[in-house]
């Protein structure tokens, strides 16, 4: 008699691995220039800084040692007097949560928030770890999509006027994954009126706020609404490898989501909670780390857009990049990015096709490119190798 083979969970029938994920396998070789993954650049980490803070930490046992559910005590004061400046009010020690990155903290949320069959609105094109998350928790999943000012809340406010409901509302404010826009003041302020009005919580996901290059980011949305539950994350100005994120929500909200941490992983990691507090409470080392890492991906950001309109002019129009990590274009000639993608990984270049984030629309004319890694050389010979590419 042959084993009768167990079932998987039926959720896992809506998921599918993230399309970047996958892509970065193909990227690896030497050969290839990689505008595909969205990854800060690991020349610009503090590894010296980061090594004596490790040393400092391991100084004592103590760090050895299981730690608090919500995150090592004085990390997560260090993180209320910061959010505290950002948000303009005293954020107490109990609105902050510590978790695995930011991307954990979402996963969590998304538990503690929705039911199957709860409506998401998101972003289009949306950021690809929001969709999992959100698909994974059986939610309905509406799209609103971006302009230059971020999300386009006179389409969310005709849904609210039809009679739809969200539970969430989820947006990327700043530097937007994959548009490359940022929400701009007045929308801001819009969105956290229409949560308050219509009940519905609003997850902001800002783990680029810091990396503007022009100018500051706006203040953030959860400075007009306690219905905003803030995401950040120490991955993009000091290291992904810390995997240091937070949130700040209401209390109920960090107790709820601590309940569900602890059968995630318990804990996360008093090591690299102390070493993550050591450089964020160094703030005039901080300042001077995050102003290079800022002037840098500053100059590659225009090295790129540079190359993209001087090497396509009308052919393709991309976003400016003001901050982040982030450019979207889109080809005005029809050109198809799911067809140009093997044909630039032949030339030597990658990049993440648009319809990777699409949701509702159409973006098989468009593509993510992140600049963060390369030079700006490198930049100009990776867009003259794709323009060669779509010849």
């Amino acid at each position: 008699m042959s084993p009768i083979n167990p079932p998987l969970a039926t959720k896992l029938g809506g998921l599918k691995s993230s399309a970047i994920r996958d892509l970065l396998e193909l990227t690896t070789r030497e050969e290839v220039i990689s505008l595909a993954g969205g990854l800060p650049d690991a020349e610009l980490m503090p590894r010296e800084r980061l090594v004596a803070a490790a040393d400092a930490a391991l100084s004592g046992s103590a760090v050895l040692q299981y730690t608090g559910s919500r995150g090592w005590p004085p990390l997560r004061d260090v993180l209320r007097r910061r959010e505290s400046v950002k948000l303009g009010r005293a954020v107490g020690l109990e609105e902050v949560f510590v978790t695995h990155g930011s991307q954990q903290a979402l996963s969590l949320l998304a538990e503690v928030l929705l039911d199957p069959g709860a409506l998401v609105v998101v972003e289009d094109p949306a950021y690809v770890g929001a969709l999992q998350v959100f698909r994974a928790a059986g939610a309905r999943i509406v799209a609103v999509p971006l302009d230059s000012e971020g999300m386009r809340l006179d389409v969310l406010k005709e849904l609210l006027v039809r009679g739809e409901r969200p539970t969430v509302v989820h947006t990327v404010s700043n530097f937007h994954n994959p548009g490359g826009v940022t929400m701009s003041p007045p929308r801001r302020r819009e969105l956290a009126e229409l949560a308050d009005t219509y009940g519905f919580w609003v997850i902001e996901d800002d783990p680029y706020g810091e990396l503007w290059f022009d100018r500051p980011s706006p203040d953030p949305v959860a400075t007009y609404s306690r219905n905003v539950i803030r995401l950040s994350s120490a991955s993009k100005i000091l290291a992904p490898a810390l995997r240091v994120g937070w949130m700040v929500a209401q209390e109920r909200i960090c107790r709820a989501v601590e309940l569900l941490k602890q059968g995630a992983d318990l804990c996360g990691s008093a090591l690299t909670h102390q070493i993550a507090a050591d450089l964020l409470t160094d703030e005039t080392w901080l300042t001077g780390h995050v102003e290079a890492v800022r002037s840098a991906y500053g100059d590659r950001a225009k090295a790129l857009v540079h190359a993209v309109r001087t090497r396509f002019g009308d052919r393709v129009t991309c976003t400016d990049a003001a901050g982040g990590m982030f450019v979207w274009a889109d080809f005005t000639d029809g050109t198809d990015t799911d067809r140009l993608l093997p044909r630039a990984l032949e030339h030597g270049v990658a990049f993440v096709p648009g319809s990777a984030f699409a949701v509702d629309t159409d973006y098989s004319h468009s593509m993510r490119m992140c600049f963060t890694t390369s030079d700006a050389a490198t930049l100009a010979e990776a867009i003259d190798r794709l323009a060669r590419a779509a010849e």
